[in-house]
């Protein structure tokens, strides 16, 4: 009997008892969709972060320093000629302060703003673009000027869309807004990424306290190690110490982010695939009975001469057959469910996040499951040939 006929009769048998067989099936349905969903919600996931961290710049650096303890402390302008003794890795910089008081606008108070202190060149570092008026100016910087620049949600929520050249308070102090930000999130709402202020980081000290962290951009992000390394020694000049510093790359956090969610993916993943093995084991079960009901049809084959390989083969392919009729089936469910579950987590989280698996993790999905068919009807068919 060639491959073919056996194909053909194992489907027949299949065919002949549906609800069994779909029993049989659903182990595998459900681990091959259960797989195909979790690898698809990983990716996209892995996307989110990907996009996220690159909203921020992977090419960034943050400098913190916790000078105190120290008998040294780097000043703005020390901080800038490392940034220039460095200029084959390092680019630009900026000074940070974050504001801790709320903003006031009029007699309302905005506790959900982001406020913070930085220099002219942040909006480049960011890149944020500026809408409306104009954007922080040296100037502003070395006069320790009182103006912002806010984002797009500030000045249609609270300004109509004419914010430019109107006032607020941040900490007590009245600012002058110069410049709005374009749009940067999906939507306007409150805490969102457009709900936010910037001001000069010489304002911000000033009202705030001493400035203690640092964004610089790196010229390539090839040379990441040396960068850091670079920026490191220097600091370690300053504080003869690395106690009092750290620097923070964003490409080093994007890279642990997503090992940590690949590593819970393949956990997730392989908790799911035990349902596979669950199915595996109902298709040697299924297949034992068969082979008990199907004895005489066993013997008249042997009595024609039938080889005990043939008798073999014929149950090991419908036990494949079935189990690839189930990975078909679980992946067009997990295909569906992928697809609903982007718009499931679209809506709850309000941000786009698209489910998306691989055709690798399909093809894997799949080659597992008729895999698992065949080695699951193997001790069955090695049975039937016995009898």
């Amino acid at each position: 009997m060639s491959i073919l006929e056996s194909v053909e009769l194992a489907l027949k048998n299949i065919v002949s008892s549906k609800t069994r067989t779909l029993l049989t099936m659903l182990g595998i349905i459900i681990g091959v969709a259960a797989v195909i969903v979790i690898v698809g919600l990983g990716n996209g996931l892995e996307g989110y972060v990907a996009g996220s961290f690159s909203d921020m710049g992977t090419n960034t650096l943050t400098v913190t320093v916790m000078s105190r303890g120290s008998t040294r402390s780097l000043s703005v302008d020390e901080m800038y000629e490392i940034v220039a003794e460095n200029s084959q890795y390092l680019d630009l910089c900026s000074p940070t302060v974050n504001m801790m008081g709320y903003v006031k606008i009029g007699s309302e108070t905005l506790s959900s703003t982001s406020s913070m202190g930085v220099s002219e060149d942040y909006f480049g570092i960011s890149g944020d673009t500026v809408a409306k008026g104009r954007g922080l100016q040296y100037s502003d910087i070395a006069n320790r000027s009182k103006v912002c620049v806010i984002g797009a949600f500030l000045d249609q929520a609270y300004f109509g869309g004419n914010a430019v050249g109107e006032t607020l308070r941040v900490g007590g102090t009245s600012l002058t807004i110069v410049g709005v930000l374009a749009q940067s999130g999906e939507r306007l709402e409150e805490g969102g990424a457009d709900d936010c202020l910037y001001l000069p980081y010489s304002t911000a000290s000033r009202i705030s306290g001493e400035i203690s962290s640092y964004v610089v951009t790196m010229r390539d992000e090839d040379h990441i190690d040396e960068s850091v390394d670079a920026l490191e020694r220097a600091l370690y000049a300053v504080f003869a110490s690395d106690s009092y510093y750290t620097v923070t790359s964003m490409a080093e956090m994007l890279e642990t982010m997503t090992s940590m969610i690949n590593i819970l993916v393949g956990v997730l993943a392989g908790i799911a695939a035990i349902s596979l093995v669950v199915g595996g084991i109902g298709i040697m079960n299924i297949m034992l009975v068969s082979v008990t009901e199907r004895t005489r049809e066993i013997g008249i084959r042997k009595s024609l001469g039938a080889k005990e390989r043939c008798i073999m083969q014929q149950f090991v392919i419908e036990a494949a057959c079935t189990s690839a009729l189930g990975g078909i089936t679980g992946i067009l469910i997990g295909r569906g469910l992928s697809v609903l579950a982007s718009r499931v987590v679209t809506r709850l989280m309000g941000e786009t996040l698209t489910v998306s698996p691989t055709a690798a993790a399909v093809g894997m999905a799949f080659g597992i499951s008729v895999g698992i068919g065949i080695l699951f009807g193997y001790l069955p068919a090695k049975n039937a040939h016995v009898r």
